[in-house]
């Protein structure tokens, strides 16, 4: 497993809701969550070494969420 971690604008429920549309059907996502208590907002992603971090990031745009990798 390969755990990816971004900063996001995910304030709402609503977006966390599209980024779970998003994640619980995808083969390569195993666990996922968004720390919206955090400043960061951050999505942490536990999914399969087939899942890029540019994959993500291109997978959530279209719904309005912005995401950049944080580094380890």
């Amino acid at each position: 497993m390969n755990v990816l971690i971004f900063k996001t604008n995910v304030n709402t429920h609503q977006k966390a809701s599209d980024l779970k549309r998003i994640f619980d059907h995808h083969p390569d996502v195993g666990v996922w969550s968004v720390d919206m208590e955090d400043v960061d907002k951050v999505l942490r992603i536990e999914a399969t070494d087939d899942l890029s971090e540019n994959e993500v990031i291109q997978l959530i745009r279209p719904h309005g969420i912005s995401c950049e990798v944080l580094p380890d």
